[in-house]
Protein backbone atom coordinates (compact mmCIF):
# COMPACT_ATOMS: atom_id res chain seq x y z
CA UNK A 1 0.00 0.00 0.00
CA UNK A 2 2.99 2.45 0.48
CA UNK A 3 4.24 3.05 -2.69
CA UNK A 4 7.31 0.57 -3.44
CA UNK A 5 9.60 3.30 -4.25
CA UNK A 6 9.14 5.32 -0.90
CA UNK A 7 8.69 2.37 2.04
CA UNK A 8 9.35 -0.80 0.55
CA UNK A 9 9.76 -3.52 -2.35
CA UNK A 10 6.45 -4.98 -1.90
CA UNK A 11 3.80 -4.29 -4.46
CA UNK A 12 1.49 -1.03 -4.47
CA UNK A 13 -2.04 -0.87 -4.09
CA UNK A 14 -2.39 -0.88 -8.00
CA UNK A 15 -1.80 -4.54 -8.16
CA UNK A 16 -3.92 -5.79 -10.99
CA UNK A 17 -6.37 -8.40 -9.99
CA UNK A 18 -4.29 -11.11 -11.24
CA UNK A 19 -1.68 -10.29 -9.20
CA UNK A 20 -3.74 -10.07 -5.56
CA UNK A 21 -5.10 -13.39 -6.42
CA UNK A 22 -2.58 -15.36 -6.79
CA UNK A 23 -1.10 -13.59 -3.63
CA UNK A 24 -4.37 -15.13 -1.87
CA UNK A 25 -2.71 -17.38 0.12
CA UNK A 26 0.25 -15.36 1.54
CA UNK A 27 -2.27 -12.45 2.40
CA UNK A 28 -4.62 -15.42 4.44
CA UNK A 29 -1.49 -16.36 6.42
CA UNK A 30 -0.78 -12.71 6.75
CA UNK A 31 -3.65 -11.20 8.08
CA UNK A 32 -4.36 -14.18 10.46
CA UNK A 33 -0.60 -13.68 12.23
CA UNK A 34 -0.83 -10.06 12.06
CA UNK A 35 -4.01 -8.22 11.70
CA UNK A 36 -6.30 -10.62 13.49
CA UNK A 37 -5.29 -12.61 15.69
CA UNK A 38 -8.17 -14.61 16.77
CA UNK A 39 -10.23 -14.77 13.75
CA UNK A 40 -10.25 -16.78 10.00
CA UNK A 41 -8.45 -15.69 6.75
CA UNK A 42 -9.25 -12.36 4.94
CA UNK A 43 -10.87 -12.83 1.00
CA UNK A 44 -9.29 -10.95 -1.52
CA UNK A 45 -11.58 -8.26 -3.15
CA UNK A 46 -11.59 -5.99 -6.07
CA UNK A 47 -8.87 -2.88 -5.51
CA UNK A 48 -8.79 -0.35 -8.19
CA UNK A 49 -12.21 0.92 -8.00
CA UNK A 50 -13.28 3.24 -5.89
CA UNK A 51 -16.79 2.20 -4.26
CA UNK A 52 -17.65 5.42 -1.99
CA UNK A 53 -21.35 6.09 -1.87
CA UNK A 54 -22.55 9.58 -1.81
CA UNK A 55 -24.45 10.43 1.37
CA UNK A 56 -27.08 12.86 -0.06
CA UNK A 57 -30.33 12.05 0.06
CA UNK A 58 -32.63 11.16 -3.55
CA UNK A 59 -35.85 9.23 -4.30
CA UNK A 60 -35.85 5.79 -2.44
CA UNK A 61 -32.69 3.64 -4.27
CA UNK A 62 -33.69 -0.30 -4.08
CA UNK A 63 -30.51 -1.94 -4.93
CA UNK A 64 -30.87 -4.57 -7.50
CA UNK A 65 -31.80 -8.12 -6.22
CA UNK A 66 -33.71 -6.60 -3.35
CA UNK A 67 -37.56 -6.63 -2.48
CA UNK A 68 -38.25 -3.67 -0.53
CA UNK A 69 -41.09 -2.16 1.62
CA UNK A 70 -40.46 1.40 2.62
CA UNK A 71 -42.63 3.81 4.79
CA UNK A 72 -41.17 6.74 6.12
CA UNK A 73 -43.84 9.07 8.36
CA UNK A 74 -43.53 12.86 9.22
CA UNK A 75 -45.19 13.19 12.50
CA UNK A 76 -44.47 17.33 12.54
CA UNK A 77 -47.31 17.25 9.08
CA UNK A 78 -48.81 13.61 9.78
CA UNK A 79 -47.70 12.92 6.51
CA UNK A 80 -46.05 10.27 4.59
CA UNK A 81 -42.89 11.27 2.93
CA UNK A 82 -42.10 7.42 1.39
CA UNK A 83 -44.40 5.05 0.57
CA UNK A 84 -42.31 1.72 -1.44
CA UNK A 85 -44.36 -1.28 -1.27
CA UNK A 86 -45.86 -0.10 2.11
CA UNK A 87 -48.54 -3.02 2.35
CA UNK A 88 -46.08 -5.70 1.26
CA UNK A 89 -45.74 -8.31 3.59
CA UNK A 90 -42.38 -9.46 4.75
CA UNK A 91 -41.50 -12.09 7.49
CA UNK A 92 -40.63 -9.42 10.83
CA UNK A 93 -37.42 -11.46 12.05
CA UNK A 94 -36.86 -9.81 15.32
CA UNK A 95 -38.94 -6.79 14.32
CA UNK A 96 -41.88 -8.14 16.62
CA UNK A 97 -40.36 -7.88 19.97
CA UNK A 98 -41.88 -4.37 19.87
CA UNK A 99 -45.34 -6.46 19.80
CA UNK A 100 -44.44 -8.71 22.46
CA UNK A 101 -43.03 -5.83 24.80
CA UNK A 102 -46.72 -4.01 23.91
CA UNK A 103 -48.24 -7.14 24.82
CA UNK A 104 -46.74 -7.71 28.32
CA UNK A 105 -46.89 -3.89 28.94
CA UNK A 106 -50.21 -3.55 27.56
CA UNK A 107 -52.02 -3.53 31.20
CA UNK A 108 -49.11 -3.02 33.61
CA UNK A 109 -46.77 -0.39 34.49
CA UNK A 110 -43.19 -0.32 33.73
CA UNK A 111 -42.57 0.51 37.37
CA UNK A 112 -44.45 -2.06 39.12
CA UNK A 113 -43.19 -4.94 36.88
CA UNK A 114 -40.44 -7.64 38.75
CA UNK A 115 -36.58 -7.14 38.05
CA UNK A 116 -36.41 -10.29 35.91
CA UNK A 117 -39.12 -9.02 33.42
CA UNK A 118 -36.83 -5.74 33.77
CA UNK A 119 -34.10 -7.25 32.24
CA UNK A 120 -35.63 -9.03 29.64
CA UNK A 121 -37.06 -6.09 27.96
CA UNK A 122 -34.23 -4.29 28.56
CA UNK A 123 -32.06 -7.35 26.66
CA UNK A 124 -34.58 -7.87 24.00
CA UNK A 125 -35.27 -3.89 22.97
CA UNK A 126 -31.60 -2.84 23.37
CA UNK A 127 -29.89 -6.17 22.11
CA UNK A 128 -32.25 -8.00 20.50
CA UNK A 129 -31.98 -11.12 22.43
CA UNK A 130 -33.65 -14.10 21.32
CA UNK A 131 -34.33 -16.14 24.92
CA UNK A 132 -35.94 -13.26 26.07
CA UNK A 133 -38.49 -13.59 22.80
CA UNK A 134 -38.95 -17.08 23.26
CA UNK A 135 -40.18 -16.31 27.04
CA UNK A 136 -42.92 -13.76 26.23
CA UNK A 137 -43.83 -15.90 23.06
CA UNK A 138 -44.15 -19.01 25.14
CA UNK A 139 -45.73 -17.57 28.28
CA UNK A 140 -48.24 -16.10 26.88
CA UNK A 141 -49.88 -17.33 24.33
CA UNK A 142 -47.40 -17.12 20.80
CA UNK A 143 -49.71 -16.76 17.96
CA UNK A 144 -52.41 -15.28 20.31
CA UNK A 145 -50.12 -11.99 21.09
CA UNK A 146 -49.91 -10.77 17.40
CA UNK A 147 -53.79 -11.38 17.25
CA UNK A 148 -54.58 -9.61 20.59
CA UNK A 149 -51.94 -6.59 19.10
CA UNK A 150 -53.85 -6.42 15.35
CA UNK A 151 -56.91 -5.88 17.28
CA UNK A 152 -55.34 -3.11 19.71
CA UNK A 153 -53.24 -1.24 17.35
CA UNK A 154 -55.69 -1.69 14.14
CA UNK A 155 -52.97 -3.27 12.29
CA UNK A 156 -54.02 -4.59 9.10
CA UNK A 157 -51.19 -6.51 7.09
CA UNK A 158 -49.52 -8.14 10.22
CA UNK A 159 -50.49 -12.02 10.71
CA UNK A 160 -48.96 -15.03 12.84
CA UNK A 161 -46.76 -16.78 11.72
CA UNK A 162 -47.73 -19.90 9.48
CA UNK A 163 -49.56 -23.20 10.33
CA UNK A 164 -46.84 -25.86 11.18
CA UNK A 165 -44.88 -22.88 12.39
CA UNK A 166 -46.37 -21.48 15.26
CA UNK A 167 -43.45 -21.25 17.31
CA UNK A 168 -41.81 -19.40 15.10
CA UNK A 169 -42.36 -15.63 16.45
CA UNK A 170 -39.81 -14.42 13.56
CA UNK A 171 -41.84 -15.52 10.96
CA UNK A 172 -44.99 -13.11 11.66
CA UNK A 173 -45.86 -11.15 9.08
CA UNK A 174 -45.38 -7.49 8.57
CA UNK A 175 -45.67 -4.28 6.34
CA UNK A 176 -43.46 -1.04 6.36
CA UNK A 177 -47.15 0.67 6.93
CA UNK A 178 -47.98 -1.87 10.15
CA UNK A 179 -44.78 -1.08 11.56
CA UNK A 180 -45.22 2.50 11.04
CA UNK A 181 -48.99 2.28 13.06
CA UNK A 182 -47.36 0.31 15.70
CA UNK A 183 -44.48 2.95 16.53
CA UNK A 184 -47.31 5.73 15.96
CA UNK A 185 -49.11 3.74 18.52
CA UNK A 186 -46.15 3.73 21.20
CA UNK A 187 -45.63 7.21 20.57
CA UNK A 188 -48.81 8.89 20.75
CA UNK A 189 -51.43 6.14 22.22
CA UNK A 190 -49.42 4.42 25.10
CA UNK A 191 -49.41 5.34 28.37
CA UNK A 192 -46.60 7.90 29.19
CA UNK A 193 -44.46 4.96 31.28
CA UNK A 194 -44.63 2.74 28.52
CA UNK A 195 -43.97 5.04 25.91
CA UNK A 196 -40.78 6.07 27.80
CA UNK A 197 -39.74 2.38 28.24
CA UNK A 198 -39.99 1.77 25.09
CA UNK A 199 -38.30 4.67 23.30
CA UNK A 200 -35.30 5.03 25.99
CA UNK A 201 -34.33 1.13 25.29
CA UNK A 202 -34.65 1.63 21.33
CA UNK A 203 -32.42 5.06 21.74
CA UNK A 204 -30.11 2.79 23.70
CA UNK A 205 -29.44 0.27 20.77
CA UNK A 206 -26.08 -1.39 21.37
CA UNK A 207 -24.17 -1.93 18.21
CA UNK A 208 -23.76 -5.64 19.18
CA UNK A 209 -26.53 -7.78 19.38
CA UNK A 210 -26.76 -10.63 21.66
CA UNK A 211 -25.84 -13.53 19.01
CA UNK A 212 -22.70 -10.72 18.37
CA UNK A 213 -24.34 -9.35 14.89
CA UNK A 214 -23.58 -6.42 14.36
CA UNK A 215 -27.39 -4.50 14.19
CA UNK A 216 -26.20 -0.62 13.35
CA UNK A 217 -27.19 -0.77 10.04
CA UNK A 218 -30.18 0.91 7.96
CA UNK A 219 -31.27 3.63 10.63
CA UNK A 220 -28.44 3.73 12.79
CA UNK A 221 -25.68 4.31 10.24
CA UNK A 222 -27.40 7.01 7.87
CA UNK A 223 -28.25 9.41 10.40
CA UNK A 224 -26.53 11.62 13.37
CA UNK A 225 -28.53 10.77 16.45
CA UNK A 226 -30.73 11.13 18.08
CA UNK A 227 -32.77 7.83 16.82
CA UNK A 228 -34.19 5.23 17.60
CA UNK A 229 -33.88 1.65 16.70
CA UNK A 230 -35.13 -2.02 16.46
CA UNK A 231 -33.36 -4.07 13.53
CA UNK A 232 -34.39 -7.75 12.20
CA UNK A 233 -32.45 -10.39 10.34
CA UNK A 234 -32.71 -13.59 9.47
CA UNK A 235 -31.68 -16.37 7.10
CA UNK A 236 -27.99 -15.31 7.19
CA UNK A 237 -25.78 -18.51 7.75
CA UNK A 238 -22.86 -16.41 9.22
CA UNK A 239 -20.89 -15.57 12.52
CA UNK A 240 -21.63 -12.69 14.41
CA UNK A 241 -18.29 -10.63 14.33
CA UNK A 242 -19.20 -7.99 16.65
CA UNK A 243 -17.70 -7.23 19.81
CA UNK A 244 -13.37 -7.65 20.97
CA UNK A 245 -14.61 -11.66 21.77
CA UNK A 246 -14.95 -14.84 20.08
CA UNK A 247 -17.59 -15.31 17.25
CA UNK A 248 -20.94 -17.22 18.18
CA UNK A 249 -21.25 -20.57 16.13
CA UNK A 250 -23.08 -20.09 12.47
CA UNK A 251 -26.66 -20.60 12.56
CA UNK A 252 -29.59 -18.37 11.26
CA UNK A 253 -31.56 -15.97 13.06
CA UNK A 254 -34.97 -17.13 13.93
CA UNK A 255 -34.19 -19.99 11.68
CA UNK A 256 -35.72 -20.47 8.16
CA UNK A 257 -37.51 -22.43 5.76
CA UNK A 258 -37.69 -23.22 2.27
CA UNK A 259 -41.23 -22.26 2.02
CA UNK A 260 -44.26 -19.48 1.94
CA UNK A 261 -45.89 -18.24 4.64
CA UNK A 262 -49.66 -17.17 4.82
CA UNK A 263 -50.53 -14.49 2.45
CA UNK A 264 -47.55 -15.70 0.37
CA UNK A 265 -44.83 -14.16 2.97
CA UNK A 266 -41.20 -15.29 2.33
CA UNK A 267 -39.90 -17.38 4.67
CA UNK A 268 -36.44 -18.82 3.22
CA UNK A 269 -34.71 -15.54 1.65
CA UNK A 270 -32.44 -13.99 3.86
CA UNK A 271 -34.24 -10.72 5.58
CA UNK A 272 -32.68 -7.14 6.79
CA UNK A 273 -34.98 -4.82 8.39
CA UNK A 274 -34.50 -1.25 9.96
CA UNK A 275 -37.43 0.23 11.77
CA UNK A 276 -37.18 3.22 14.49
CA UNK A 277 -37.38 6.95 14.75
CA UNK A 278 -35.00 9.71 13.48
CA UNK A 279 -34.62 13.12 14.14
CA UNK A 280 -35.08 15.77 17.72
CA UNK A 281 -38.88 14.84 19.31
CA UNK A 282 -38.78 11.44 17.10
CA UNK A 283 -39.70 13.41 14.14
CA UNK A 284 -39.98 10.60 11.63
CA UNK A 285 -41.08 7.17 11.96
CA UNK A 286 -39.27 5.39 9.61
CA UNK A 287 -39.62 1.60 8.54
CA UNK A 288 -37.35 -0.26 5.34
CA UNK A 289 -38.02 -4.14 5.49
CA UNK A 290 -35.86 -5.91 2.96
CA UNK A 291 -35.38 -9.59 1.22
CA UNK A 292 -32.01 -10.35 -0.01
CA UNK A 293 -31.13 -13.00 -3.09
CA UNK A 294 -30.28 -16.39 -1.83
CA UNK A 295 -26.70 -16.61 -0.55
CA UNK A 296 -26.14 -13.31 -0.02
CA UNK A 297 -23.99 -12.35 2.87
CA UNK A 298 -24.51 -10.10 5.90
CA UNK A 299 -22.18 -7.25 4.73
CA UNK A 300 -23.48 -7.35 1.19
CA UNK A 301 -27.16 -7.23 2.74
CA UNK A 302 -25.84 -4.61 5.60
CA UNK A 303 -24.65 -2.26 2.76
CA UNK A 304 -27.16 -2.54 0.22
CA UNK A 305 -30.23 -1.52 2.97
CA UNK A 306 -27.26 1.35 4.00
CA UNK A 307 -27.76 2.35 0.61
CA UNK A 308 -31.28 2.57 0.52
CA UNK A 309 -31.58 4.04 4.00
CA UNK A 310 -29.62 6.66 3.18
CA UNK A 311 -31.83 7.36 -0.10
CA UNK A 312 -34.81 8.20 1.48
CA UNK A 313 -36.80 11.46 2.38
CA UNK A 314 -36.11 11.76 6.41
CA UNK A 315 -37.52 15.14 7.88
CA UNK A 316 -35.54 15.82 10.84
CA UNK A 317 -32.60 13.50 9.77
CA UNK A 318 -28.83 14.62 9.35
CA UNK A 319 -26.43 12.72 7.66
CA UNK A 320 -23.36 11.57 9.67
CA UNK A 321 -19.92 13.53 8.23
CA UNK A 322 -17.43 11.54 6.27
CA UNK A 323 -17.27 9.29 3.06
CA UNK A 324 -18.87 6.08 2.48
CA UNK A 325 -16.14 3.63 1.10
CA UNK A 326 -16.74 -0.76 0.67
CA UNK A 327 -14.17 -2.35 2.39
CA UNK A 328 -13.08 -6.34 1.69
CA UNK A 329 -11.82 -9.12 3.37
CA UNK A 330 -13.33 -11.26 6.05
CA UNK A 331 -13.45 -10.34 9.92
CA UNK A 332 -11.59 -6.60 9.32
CA UNK A 333 -10.12 -5.25 12.53
CA UNK A 334 -11.73 -2.15 14.40
CA UNK A 335 -8.98 -0.76 16.67
CA UNK A 336 -8.80 1.44 19.39
CA UNK A 337 -5.86 3.27 18.09
CA UNK A 338 -3.76 2.72 14.56
CA UNK A 339 -1.83 -0.13 15.88
CA UNK A 340 -1.56 -3.60 16.29
CA UNK A 341 -1.94 -5.21 19.55
CA UNK A 342 -4.53 -5.93 22.09
CA UNK A 343 -7.38 -3.25 21.14
CA UNK A 344 -9.85 -4.69 19.39
CA UNK A 345 -12.78 -3.03 19.55
CA UNK A 346 -14.84 -5.11 16.67
CA UNK A 347 -14.67 -6.46 13.58
CA UNK A 348 -16.43 -5.56 10.70
CA UNK A 349 -18.69 -7.53 8.56
CA UNK A 350 -17.62 -9.07 5.34
CA UNK A 351 -17.35 -6.23 2.22
CA UNK A 352 -19.46 -4.28 4.33
CA UNK A 353 -19.68 -0.37 3.47
CA UNK A 354 -18.11 1.91 5.94
CA UNK A 355 -18.12 5.54 6.60
CA UNK A 356 -14.31 7.04 7.30
CA UNK A 357 -14.23 10.72 8.83
CA UNK A 358 -11.06 11.08 9.03
CA UNK A 359 -7.56 9.27 8.30
CA UNK A 360 -3.71 9.15 10.22
CA UNK A 361 -0.71 7.69 10.08
CA UNK A 362 0.72 4.76 12.72
CA UNK A 363 1.79 1.52 12.70
CA UNK A 364 2.92 0.36 9.20
CA UNK A 365 0.93 -2.94 8.16
CA UNK A 366 1.77 -5.20 6.31
CA UNK A 367 -0.89 -8.12 3.69
CA UNK A 368 1.29 -9.15 1.31
CA UNK A 369 1.50 -7.91 -1.53
CA UNK A 370 0.04 -4.53 0.41
CA UNK A 371 1.72 -2.72 2.80
CA UNK A 372 0.67 1.00 4.35
CA UNK A 373 0.76 2.70 7.52
CA UNK A 374 -2.26 4.68 6.85
CA UNK A 375 -5.45 4.19 8.88
CA UNK A 376 -9.16 5.37 8.43
CA UNK A 377 -10.90 6.32 11.63
CA UNK A 378 -14.32 5.10 11.81
CA UNK A 379 -16.62 7.87 13.71
CA UNK A 380 -19.67 5.03 14.11
CA UNK A 381 -17.17 2.42 15.60
CA UNK A 382 -14.69 4.94 17.33
CA UNK A 383 -12.14 3.29 15.96
CA UNK A 384 -9.83 2.24 13.20
CA UNK A 385 -8.90 0.49 10.34
CA UNK A 386 -5.57 -0.18 8.25
CA UNK A 387 -6.15 1.43 5.01
CA UNK A 388 -5.37 -1.40 3.64
CA UNK A 389 -9.20 -3.08 3.79
CA UNK A 390 -10.58 0.03 2.25
CA UNK A 391 -11.39 0.00 -1.03
CA UNK A 392 -9.62 2.73 -2.74
CA UNK A 393 -6.41 1.99 -4.67
CA UNK A 394 -4.46 4.70 -3.37
CA UNK A 395 -2.27 4.25 0.28
CA UNK A 396 -3.84 7.67 1.70
CA UNK A 397 -7.52 8.35 0.52
CA UNK A 398 -7.53 11.46 -1.54
CA UNK A 399 -10.73 13.28 -0.20
CA UNK A 400 -10.47 12.32 3.30
CA UNK A 401 -8.76 14.66 5.94
CA UNK A 402 -6.44 14.30 8.41
CA UNK A 403 -7.17 13.50 11.95
CA UNK A 404 -7.22 15.32 14.76
CA UNK A 405 -5.24 14.89 17.80
CA UNK A 406 -8.76 14.24 19.57
CA UNK A 407 -9.01 10.72 16.91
Amino acid sequence: MLPASRHSPTLSRRTPLRTLAAAAVLLTLAFVCAALPHSGAAAAGPREADDTQSAVPQSPQVPAGVTAGVAVFDRQTGSFTEQLNAAATFRSASVVKLLLALDFLWDRSPGGIPDADRARLDSMLRSSQDSAANHYWSTYGGPAIVDRMITRVGLVDTAPPPAGYEGYWGYTAISARDTVKIYRHILQTAPADVRDFIMQRLRQSTRCASDSFDQHFGIAAAFSQPWAVKQGWSGFSAQGTCGPGSSTPARTRAGTVSAAGAAGVDLSRPALHTTGTVGAGDRSIVAVLTLHPDGTSYGKAYTDLGRLTRSLNVPGGTAPTGKWYGTWGSDVAVRKEPALGDNLLTRLPAGVEVLVGCQKKGQVVSVPPYTNDWWAYLPQYGGYVTNIYISHPDNQLPDVPLCTEQH
